[in-house]
Order: structure tokens, then C-alpha cells, then sequence
């Protein structure tokens, strides 16, 4: 039995710049950290003791014969790509639900490919964990993702991560003191605005807008370095302002990033007290994020007590197996 943890992110800036078909002609690089919620992947050869060869659970229970007569997509093409002709039992279970804005969807992508690597006794390194992952997502299921998510997973932490050229992926870890991470994490406040939808559908508007989008994309790109001077050397409250420069510009790439709830959500959020915040992921649902200053911060869960409040701190882990048991 193999327990994979991996865990799930936030995006400050540089979204839409992590896409192929803008950082293999342009470059582009996200702010980004991962948080202490999480996707669980225990993964076991199953027993031939039954009448289906393997069993997959997710918010469906699958019993199968064969490995391609399951309905999930990644665990199918994640077993198929790594040569798993035995039985298997996979089991999925998550801290915070799917569709939310969160790398869910890679986070399993991940998390999947590194405990069926433990069970077949290799051990990968992160960097080549993100990129199976990356292979799966756009090669295997030809979904609209970048490939922030599948990084930010893998590695875990607070990182500047760079798209393009020889290496394609480039993960440099921003230094800050332990007094500055707790005072971003002190200002932040993230809330469920309970609207789900699928990251995938969503950003193949923006993707196909890309091409006449490049400066906005270029603009939130450089976002990034901003941000870590503001964060180094600044005034932390100019992250906040940023954060709600980047969402006005992330809002014109696709009439489907935003929508009149989500705006309403916004909106209250900053009547209430936050200096800015973005919606996280793709957009059109999930979680929010605002940047707030704590002693502002009760008006604000009062404001939108309708939503769920959802505290969090960063981690610096990444994907890790919490279990082995061979």
C-alpha cells in the first residue's frame, strides 16, 4: 500500500503565461504558492480474489475488467502510460472538493503518478513528476491547462516558476523570512463561492484569444517580479493592489473568467475592507481570494458570511508519500 499527499495551490500572478502556446514564443513565469490542503492517493496491487481486475474510487466507485474501461481520465491514462497491466485498487479523497480553482484535477495528476511509481518501486524526482504530469494533462487527454499547476504541485513551496526555452519548466524558490511569509499569510483570506465548474472548458475561450491577448498576458507576467520586490523591499499593502491590477486584466481575456455573481462577490469583498484579491484557477467559479488587513478582517466574514471562510497557510513540501508499505 502506497499514501501519496500532495498538495494544492494559489496563484498570485502570471496566469495564462504558463500555456504553450504562449511561453514557446513569448517565455512566461507565475507567483505562486502551495497551501496546507490536500489530495490523498493510496494506491494497492488488488488480490485476485475478484471478479473485476481493478477498482477505482473517486466521487464514483469503478469496478473494472480492464484498465481502459475506466471513466476516470487521468487514472486511465496515468496507468496506461506507466505500463500497469496488474490490478489495482486507487482510492482518492481531498481536503477541499474538485473544480475550485485550486490545481485540483493536477494535484491527483500528480499524486496518482507518484504513488503508482512507488508501487512499482521507482522513485522519480519532483521535476520529472511535474512533467509526466504535464504529458498526461496536455498530451494524453488534450485538455486546455498550463503547466503551473502540475509544478506548483510537484514541487511545493513558494516559487517563481519560468516557462520556456531548453528546460521548459524552472523552479526558483522565493527567500523570504519567516516574519515576511506570516505577514502575507496574515493579510490573505480565501472564501468558496461555491460555483463549480471545469477548469478545462473554461479556459479554451481564453487559449483560443491568446494571440490577441499577448500583451495583457505579457503585463500579468511581469506582475511577478513586482511582486516579489514589493514582498523583499515594499509596502505588503502594494501586493494587494497588485493583486487587484492583475484581476482586472485576467477579467478581459475571456468573457468566461468572470461572471455577475462572482463580480457581486468581488465587489462586496472590497466595500468590506480588502484592498484586492483575484478568483483563483481558471475563473467562472471556486475560490476567491482577497487581500485583507487583519484588523479589517471580521467585516469582511461578516460581509460575505454567505460563503464559505476558508483558513490556510502555506507548505513547502509538495507531493510526498506519507505511507509505504510494500
Amino acid at each position: 500500500m502506497i499514501i501519496t499527499r500532495t498538495p494544492f495551490r494559489i496563484s498570485f500572478f502570471g496566469g495564462g503565461s504558463d500555456y504553450p502556446i504562449h511561453f514557446e514564443n513569448h517565455g512566461g513565469s507565475v507567483l505562486s504558492t502551495t497551501i496546507d490542503k490536500y489530495c490523498y492517493i493510496s494506491a494497492r496491487y488488488l488480490p485476485p480474489f475478484f471478479e473485476h481486475k481493478s477498482r477505482i474510487v473517486w466521487s464514483k466507485l469503478e469496478s473494472v475488467k480492464h484498465h481502459d474501461e475506466i471513466q476516470h481520465p487521468s487514472a486511465r491514462e496515468i496507468l496506461k502510460f506507466l505500463n500497469i497491466d496488474k490490478g489495482v485498487e486507487i482510492h482518492h479523497d481531498a481536503d477541499l472538493p474538485a473544480r475550485s480553482g485550486l490545481g485540483s484535477s493536477s494535484s491527483f495528476s500528480v499524486g496518482l503518478i507518484h504513488a503508482l511509481n512507488a508501487l512499482n518501486g521507482k522513485i522519480i524526482t519532483k521535476r520529472q513528476l511535474a512533467l509526466d504530469a504535464v504529458h498526461i494533462e496536455q498530451e494524453k487527454l488534450k485538455e486546455n491547462v498550463g503547466c503551473q499547476d502540475q509544478t506548483a504541485a510537484a514541487f511545493g513551496g513558494f516559487n517563481k516558476i519560468e516557462f520556456g526555452g531548453h528546460h521548459k519548466i524552472a523552479v526558483h524558490p522565493i527567500s523570504l523570512s519567516s516574519g515576511k511569509l506570516n505577514l502575507l499569510q496574515n493579510n490573505l483570506m480565501l472564501f468558496f463561492t461555491g460555483l463549480a465548474r471545469t477548469a478545462s472548458e473554461v479556459a479554451e475561450e481564453q487559449i483560443k484569444n491568446t494571440r490577441n491577448k499577448e500583451y495583457e498576458i505579457k503585463s500579468m507576467a511581469k506582475m511577478v517580479d513586482e511582486a516579489i520586490n514589493i514582498l523583499n523591499s515594499g509596502d505588503i499593502e502594494d501586493f494587494g493592489k497588485l493583486l487587484h491590477e492583475s484581476w482586472q486584466i485576467k477579467k478581459s481575456l475571456s468573457s468566461q473568467i468572470s461572471n455577475s455573481s462572482i463580480d457581486e462577490i468581488y465587489e462586496a469583498g472590497l466595500k468590506s475592507g480588502a484592498i484586492g484579491g483575484k478568483l483563483l484557477g481558471a475563473g467562472n467559479g471556486g475560490f476567491i481570494l482577497f487581500f485583507v488587513k487583519p484588523e479589517l478582517q471580521n467585516q469582511v466574514k461578516e460581509r460575505l458570511k454567505n460563503l464559505l471562510y476558508v483558513p490556510f497557510r502555506f507548505e513547502n513540501i509538495g507531493s510526498q508519500i506519507v505511507y509505504y508499505a510494500p
